[in-house]
C-alpha cells in the first residue's frame, strides 16, 4: 500500500514538472535546501570526528554532496568550522561546483521564464 502512495507522489510531481515550469522551481528550491543542510551537516560532522580520532566522512562523499547540489552549504561549513580550507581540491573545487550549480539556475530560470 505505501508503495503505491509513493508511486502516485512521484508520478504527481513528474507531471507537475513536465506541465509547469514553476514546479520545478519549487521542487529545485526544495532539492537544494535540504541537500545544503546536509552539506553543512556533513561538514560538521568530519570536522567533530577528526577532532575526536574517530571514524571520518571520506573525500568521496563530501564531493558527491557538493555535486549533487549541497555545495553551497558545504562551502559555507569549510569557512564556518575551518575544515578543509588547506586542501586545494576543497578551496578550488568546491567554489567551482557551486559556480555550475548557480549556471544551471540561471539557464533553467532563462529557459522557463520563472523559478522559486
Amino acid at each position: 500500500m505505501e508503495k503505491t502512495r509513493f508511486m502516485v507522489f512521484v508520478s504527481k510531481i513528474l507531471h507537475d514538472i513536465l506541465t509547469e515550469g514553476i514546479a520545478l522551481g519549487k521542487y529545485l528550491f526544495l532539492y537544494l535546501l535540504i541537500l545544503n543542510a546536509i552539506g553543512f551537516f556533513i561538514c560538521w560532522w568530519d570536522k567533530h570526528c577528526a577532532r575526536k580520532g574517530k571514524w571520518r566522512v571520506p573525500e568521496k562523499t563530501l564531493i558527491f554532496n557538493a555535486l549533487c547540489g549541497g555545495a553551497l552549504g558545504f562551502y559555507i561549513g569549510m569557512w564556518v568550522f575551518r575544515h578543509k580550507t588547506k586542501h586545494p581540491k576543497f578551496t578550488v573545487g568546491i567554489p567551482l561546483i557551486l559556480i555550475l550549480w548557480i549556471g544551471v539556475i540561471a539557464l533553467l530560470q532563462w529557459k522557463t521564464g520563472c523559478f522559486f
